[in-house]
């Protein structure tokens, strides 16, 4: 049975995370992107690295300290184990959009549909390919995305361990998304004003 204080602290925490309404088109910050996926394989493993590619090297602390205590709740039964990750999940998203520039809004639910732009670039990055993509868009903009897919590409093979190489790849990977997102959507110079990760 988990202690009534640890259980009230954790169900505070991990309240936060279902308080906010869905109202913008993130992908990162939804259960089936690549941070919340991340965050899982971190807590699978105990390779904190995992996550860390997805944050800035200022919110690494903050992580490395929540992932300690998450690690140790999530022995403490079903129900700890749920709240925890699900503060963790939220906590690290949150970091990641606020790296990017962006505001953060809660997580969003398993089968949330992001905008058509990420969907279509999330499918280039899982099948190594961008002719699909590519067919749908102007050719004027298809030098462009070569660029970025291929910086992506050349970067996607690095070691978990290596942490400065693993956030060059999410900052590629961050680039080529939010530039077909903005393609899409029809304000491309937005796209130019995107903050990375460094």
């Amino acid at each position: 049975m988990l202690p009534k204080s640890i259980f009230a602290r954790i169900l505070f925490l991990a309240s936060f995370v279902f308080i906010f309404t869905i109202t913008v088109s993130a992908h990162c910050d939804s259960m089936e992107g690549p941070v919340v996926k991340a965050s899982k394989k971190a807590l699978e493993t105990g390779n904190i690295n995992y996550v860390l590619i997805w944050v800035r090297a200022e919110d690494e602390k903050e992580i490395k300290v929540l992932f300690e205590k998450v690690l140790w709740v999530r022995q403490l039964g079903p129900e700890a184990k749920e709240l925890a990750d699900m503060y963790f999940f939220e906590t690290v998203v949150r970091l990641h959009r606020m790296g990017e520039g962006e505001g953060y809004t809660g997580l969003k639910p398993v089968g949330y549909k992001p905008e058509k732009g990420i969907e279509v670039a999330d499918i280039a990055v899982e099948t190594n390919s961008i002719d699909k993509l590519l067919a749908n868009l102007d050719k004027k903009h298809h030098s462009k995305i070569k660029n970025y897919f291929a910086d992506l590409q050349s970067k996607k093979n690095y070691d978990v361990n290596d942490v400065k190489a693993g956030r060059e790849y999410v900052e590629a990977y961050v680039h080529f998304i939010h530039y077909v997102e903005t393609l899409y959507s029809g304000n491309e110079k937005h796209s130019e004003k995107q903050h990375h990760h460094k």
